[in-house]
């Protein structure tokens, strides 16, 4: 998910999306240590994405507080 994407998202959407996100990271990572993946670069890409989804969420909350 690019960074322009996460901007457009609402607080519930991007609240909705990195829950959905931390849920497959946390699948994958199960996943490549009972077996390896076909493509290992996924857990590489959707820890990426769970950091820009945490970052975007903070810097709204601190928009709402302020």
């Amino acid at each position: 998910m690019k960074a322009s994407e996460i901007e457009n998202l609402s607080l519930e959407d991007l609240q909705d999306k990195l829950a959905d996100y931390q849920k497959q990271l946390l699948d994958l990572k199960m996943s490549h240590a009972v077996s390896p993946l076909e493509n290992p670069l996924q857990i590489k890409m959707t820890r990426r994405t769970v950091s820009r989804l945490l970052t975007a969420l903070t810097a709204r909350q601190k928009e709402i507080i302020a």
